[in-house]
């Protein structure tokens, strides 16, 4: 009181500026007013509401100098007084922005004289300001009432300092408004963060997570009521089986069309999801309430009506008076269960697809006003979490009836995966002959003499070599059941079948005895690599890792990368967790980990993206004349190696078995290629296009260069006892390279039947009796021009001098039938080689005549080659049409006289 008006007022406005607590300040602007204007005591309004619903909530009333800010807060509380905008004095303030100053309160019609009946209080002088923040709008409105100093009315001093302190006054409310709602914010992040946690708390138990979630949002949000509907999302067993009995290709059954926003809600309703859960939280103290409500039930209830309004619209309702909002949808009906509902707020739940799940209401704040925006926002928040924890707690449920459905369904593939008991019985009394009878030791191996019986006891007999039977206590009856399931998992495939998998398995066995690879491995690796190279291609399609990405197949999803080898490696694991097919049952705990890592190392090692990424690595080792083995690391880029070397070994077998294979593996990507076109409607790579089946031998050769050659030879060149593999590859590229060129050079191809024979070597349809052809061919490089007839038909040249057979002219005979495209490329070289003569249609005709037509008919002029020349071009490309466009180059017609 001893400090003058401007001191004082700073003083006052220090301490609304260091003040936060929202009821702190209000308290302390009422107080520094009444000391200011001397007034009697004063109000302080805070406007609330939405845009279109605004009011003033009084925070503070009637407070003096002298009353404490415990007793204002109280009162405050008990009394909640609300003012809509427009109406009273303080109504009018806030929406007209403007100061009202009134001498005679009772003498003003827009004054309310209910406070002063009740408290016995005169009001005479009354002066209200709006508070605004920095943007020019209405935060509340200050009223000071009567002044203290016997003056009758508050004069232009008192006006003009109100003004100036409320400036400042609306800049601390909106502080404090912004901290308070900081703080909220703090503990909405807080709940939100708990409910965060509890979704994976209660993932298994829906009730409990909801009922969590209803709790903190009552809570949080101060209202009386909270329910929450669930929709029916054919979860129910009437839906599962209606999903069962439907036909494999019948189309899903929609909606004929969708809910559109013009539609009334009678027309909305027939297409509605049915509510079939209810949770209701009431007051503190009541339990939450699980129910199944009936149709009826649910027709006759308006809150569920809203509800079901809410899930058809996807809108969010915001409803401050129940009964106008029901008569304005007069398709709802009002029932006496609102006569208590004042405000309802009420919003869809949806899930990732953002289809609506559920619905959660909130119903009456307990003060008693609307919800506000900022309530409906928080209320999203918990929506959109309840429609996570509803959505992963169905997930959750959904997975573990898949776990359990994919459970049975390999409690009934084992079953049948597994060898029956017959044949396990028979090969375990099956006598196993010695591993030579088998050629087991042997890098040119070869199963084509092998029947089927005989591919599973040569598979026991290399386990008994290796002495793993007695190592590791297998039972044998195990062993034979174990293998016979292991075939019994291998699809019918061109090539990767069991008979590749024996294969595959004989190789690392004879790298391991004959390689004498087996001193860089322990007993357990053996095990490993020998189970590994049975089981690396387990239920093999046909089709490689590349096609099941482009089809998106369920393998590819499951697996992104070796597709295929992983799933060979989990085929392997389903088989030892059969029963009576786990060989590895008595091995300790430890052993069994490091044989299963050996095993699935392994078979994923023969994906060829893997054997690139480890080759360089060996290849770096190997020139530092690494000689040691032994650590982790290089074990398993050795064991790497050598599952690529014995997968590919088919390379080094003999040629007549190399050819044999090598066709097994083109139509098997024919096949593949086939696919593509069809079911993708791509171009395949040239290796799996049937229409560039020329090109094998020349692919051969590549695949030879890129990868079998420089792993034969650093393997080779590292453990020198297992050369063959490198010489028998190197023979076959020889091959290869030979059967290449002359498929370049046209006097061969390649049919779907055979690989490498030549043009003249093929034979037709059985049925057909050809008579001997006889014809005569002069190689290209030959100085003389004359031709000599051999030998006539069915006869003998054995009479003729060696050097004319092997010389200038080579005599060729077929007898029997001969195909049609021989027949074509014999009747057109024929054909061009006779000067002016007419087209022979019929090959018998042509047959009796081409001795004749040879001799006399062909030209023989230097500008016009002789008809020898001709003639040798038969099993060319058809392409030729004539000897001359062959024999431009010397070196050419050098290169097609020797291959001739």
């Amino acid at each position: 009181m001893d400090l003058d008006e401007g001191e004082l007022f700073m003083e006052l406005i220090r301490d609304v500026a260091n003040e936060l607590d929202i009821d702190v300040l209000c308290h302390k602007i009422l107080v520094n007013v009444g000391l200011l204007t001397h007034a009697d005591r004063g109000s302080l309004f805070l406007a609330k509401g939405t845009p279109h619903n605004k009011y003033l909530v009084a925070k503070l009333f009637d407070v003096t100098q002298k009353t404490a800010l415990k007793d204002a807060v109280k009162r405050a509380s008990a009394e909640e007084i609300i003012i809509p905008f427009g109406i009273g004095i303080a109504g009018m303030v806030a929406q007209t922005k403007q100061m009202i100053n009134i001498k005679e309160a009772y003498k003003d019609a827009r004054f309310n004289c209910e406070i002063d009946l009740k408290t016995g209080y005169k009001t005479n002088a009354i002066l209200c300001m709006p508070i605004c923040n920095y943007e020019g709008d209405i935060i509340g409105v200050a009223q000071i009432i009567n002044k203290t100093n016997g003056c009758m009315e508050f004069d232009e001093h008192d006006v003009e300092i109100f003004r100036r302190y409320l400036t400042f006054c609306g800049i601390g409310i909106q502080n404090a408004q912004l901290f308070e709602m900081s703080v909220q914010e703090y503990r909405r992040n807080q709940i939100l963060l708990n409910l965060a946690r509890s979704i994976f708390e209660e993932q298994n138990n829906l009730e409990c997570l909801v009922t969590k979630i209803m709790t903190e949002a009552r809570e949080l949000l101060n209202c009386e009521r909270c329910s929450v509907f669930l929709v029916d999302l054919d979860c129910c067993e009437a839906s599962h089986l209606e999903k069962i009995i439907e036909k494999p290709n019948q189309p899903e059954q929609r909606p004929t069309r969708a809910i559109m926003p013009g539609d009334s809600f009678d027309e909305k309703q027939k297409m509605r999801n049915r509510f079939t859960v209810l949770f209701e939280l009431g007051g503190d103290y009541q339990a939450a309430s699980v129910s199944r409500p009936s149709s009826t039930e649910l027709s006759t209830s308006t809150l569920a009506q809203i509800a079901q309004f809410v899930a058809t619209t996807g809108q969010t309702v915001n409803i401050c008076d129940v009964h106008e909002w029901v008569r304005d949808h007069n398709q709802i009906r009002a029932e006496s269960e609102i006569d208590s509902t004042q405000a309802i707020l009420c919003m869809p739940i949806v899930n990732a697809q953002k289809v609506v799940i559920g619905v959660a209401q909130l119903i009456n704040k307990a003060n008693g006003v609307p919800f506000t925006e900022s309530d409906a926002s928080i209320f999203e928040a918990f929506a959109i979490f309840c429609g996570l924890g509803i959505h992963n707690t169905q997930m959750y449920e959904n997975a573990c009836k898949l776990m359990a459905k994919q459970k049975v369904a390999l409690e009934c593939l084992s079953y049948h995966a597994t060898a029956s008991q017959d044949q396990t019985e028979k090969l375990t009394q099956d006598a196993i002959a010695e591993a030579e009878s088998y050629n087991l030791y042997s890098f040119t191996f070869t199963d084509f003499e092998l029947v089927d019986d005989d591919t599973c006891r040569a598979v026991l007999r290399m386990f008994m070599q290796c002495n793993l039977v007695s190592q590791f206590q297998i039972p044998y009856d195990v062993l034979c059941r174990w293998v016979l399931s292991v075939r019994k998992n291998y699809r019918p495939v061109k090539y990767h079948n069991w008979r590749h998998a024996l294969n595959v398995a004989q190789t690392m066995f004879a790298m391991l005895k004959t390689g004498k690879m087996e001193r860089f491995m322990t007993d357990l690796e053996i095990l490993g690599l020998l189970v590994a190279c049975l089981c690396h291609d387990l239920d093999h399609r046909g089709t490689n890792n590349a096609f099941q990405t482009k089809t998106e197949s369920p393998l590819a999803i499951l697996y992104t990368t070796s597709t295929m080898e992983h799933h060979h490696f989990d085929q392997c694991v389903m088989i030892l967790n059969s029963e009576g097919n786990n060989i590895f049952q008595a091995l300790s705990p430890e052993d069994y980990r490091s044989v299963m890592k050996t095993v699935e190392s392994a078979i994923l090692s023969t994906d060829l993206a893997m054997y690139f990424k480890k080759r360089n690595a060996f290849l770096e080792l190997v020139e530092n004349g690494e000689f040691d083995w032994q650590g982790e690391e290089k074990k398993d880029l050795l064991c790497g190696m050598m599952m690529t070397a014995c997968d590919v070994s088919a390379i080094a077998k003999p040629w007549e078995v190399q050819h044999k294979v090598a066709k097994l593996v083109a139509d098997e990507f024919f096949d593949q290629g086939d696919l593509e076109k069809l079911q993708l409607n791509t171009q395949p790579v040239a290796m799996m296009d049937r229409e560039r089946k020329d090109e094998l031998p020349k692919m051969q050769v590549g695949f030879i260069d890129v990868i079998c050659l420089p792993l034969y030879r650093v393997l080779c060149d590292t453990f020198p006892w297992i050369t063959p593999l490198y010489e028998g590859t190197l023979e076959n590229r020889r091959n290869w390279q030979d059967l290449a060129e002359k498929v370049e050079m046209g006097l061969t191809w390649i049919d779907h039947d055979t690989i490498d024979k030549p043009v003249e070597e093929f034979a037709g349809c059985a049925d057909e009796e050809i008579k001997d052809i006889e014809f005569t061919v002069t190689t290209l490089n030959c100085n003389q021009q004359t031709q000599q007839h051999v030998a006539g038909a069915g006869g003998d040249d054995s009479h003729t001098p060696e050097h004319q057979r092997s010389g200038s002219r080579l005599s060729m005979k077929k007898t029997g039938a001969l195909g049609k495209a021989v027949r074509s490329k014999l009747s057109k070289t024929l054909y061009n080689s006779m000067d002016g003569s007419k087209p022979k249609t019929s090959l018998k005709l042509l047959e009796s005549h081409v001795s004749e037509d040879m001799d006399d008919k062909s030209p023989t002029s230097p500008s016009q080659p002789q008809a020898g020349g001709s003639v040798g071009r038969m099993s060319a490309s058809s392409s030729t049409s004539s000897a001359g466009t062959v024999v431009d180059k010397s070196k050419k017609r050098s290169k097609l006289c020797s291959l001739l």
